[in-house]
């Protein structure tokens, strides 16, 4: 009776090529995260732009939800 030893065959190349894309996913996943307070931003200055846009201009509302609105305010003396 002889001994049958089948060892599974260790290639370095998949090892480091499957390593590397694992450590790639995971960059991209911190990225993503850390880009999270950017989407909720931007989503707020859609929904302004919407908000603002029935009552005036685009243009304006673009520059009111911006915060800028009292730098184009006409100041009467």
């Amino acid at each position: 009776m002889s001994e049958t030893n089948q060892k599974i065959p260790f290639d370095l190349s998949k090892t480091i090529t499957s390593l590397a894309l694992i450590l790639c996913c995971l960059c991209l996943a911190l990225i993503a995260i850390g880009l999270r307070p950017i989407a909720k931003w931007a989503n707020y200055q859609d929904i302004c732009i919407v908000q603002e846009s029935e009552k005036a201009p685009i243009s304006w509302a673009v520059r009111k939800c911006n915060g800028r609105s009292k730098v184009y305010e006409v100041k009467s003396s």
